[in-house]
């Protein structure tokens, strides 16, 4: 039974990567935003931050991740919308297929194409003058924490996906998530913040994460934040996934 669930999900792993690579247009499209926040942040704003560290495209460059993710993110709703509307789900459904792979495929198409996203964002840091003494270890960890970052909220996408009623409403969600790194940690020190905001940006999941980051790409210790970041990650993850399978058995029953 796990081969097939296995297999399954594969193929459909498959049929939304061909999507991807024949409009790697969506890729750049997404990480067009985060881009132009890192050069904003570090060309314009930066003279006038004091962010107490010496590389402040270093400080910036967590935060502009999670941004880059929440953005990415809003084309699973999306993709999953236009397959609701055009009836393959009802297709797939008719087929002696692992119903919970239709779903699985999406989910981790979106963690490659984010993935790949990263990537390039890391890439553009570098020239222009991001920099990290992090060690191996260090770096699969940034790395794990980013995508269980991108599977919590994938599951948010699915779940807007699916209870959408129209391809706007399937994305939109995302605008809130992508507002929440400017007030966290990821530009400035909550400590900059007036008392209700810095409470807010505290205690968000946002400024535990881009800390972790952070702290691992600067080999610093990272105490509790990580253990608060993970807690998030996976708890939105539980959640999401719970309500994203129960709408998903609505709409096929």
């Amino acid at each position: 039974m796990t081969t097939h669930v296995l297999s399954d999900t594969n193929v459909m792993l498959g049929r939304s990567m061909r999507h991807i690579t024949r409009s790697l247009d969506t890729i750049i499209t997404v990480t067009i935003m985060p881009i132009a926040f890192l050069l904003l942040f570090r060309y314009v704003f930066g003279g006038a931050i004091q962010a107490n560290t010496d590389n402040y495209t270093n400080y910036l460059m967590p935060g502009v991740l999670l941004i880059a993710i929440a953005s990415g993110i809003s084309y699973t709703g999306f993709r999953l919308f236009n397959d609701l509307q055009g009836g393959i789900f009802e297709r797939f459904n008719s087929m002696p297929i692992a119903r919970s792979s239709v779903l699985w495929g999406h989910v981790l198409t979106s963690l490659v194409s984010n993935a790949l996203s990263c990537a390039l964002i890391v890439l553009i840091g570098l020239l222009i003058g991001f920099r990290s003494s992090a060690g191996v270890l260090a770096w699969l960890a940034v790395v794990g924490i980013l995508l269980l970052f991108t599977l919590a909220l994938t599951w948010i996408a699915v779940l807007a996906g699916l209870s959408a009623s129209s391809p706007d409403g399937a994305s939109a969600f995302s605008y809130p998530i992508v507002f929440l790194p400017f007030v966290s940690s990821a530009f400035v020190p909550t400590d900059t913040m007036p008392a209700p905001v810095k409470a807010f940006a505290e205690n968000q999941p946002v400024t535990s994460i881009v800390n972790s980051i952070r702290a691992l790409l600067d080999q610093q210790p990272v105490g509790n934040d990580i253990w608060i970041a993970l807690a998030w990650c996976v708890c939105i993850t539980v959640v999401a996934y719970a309500l994203a399978m129960r709408a998903y058995k609505r709409k096929i029953s």
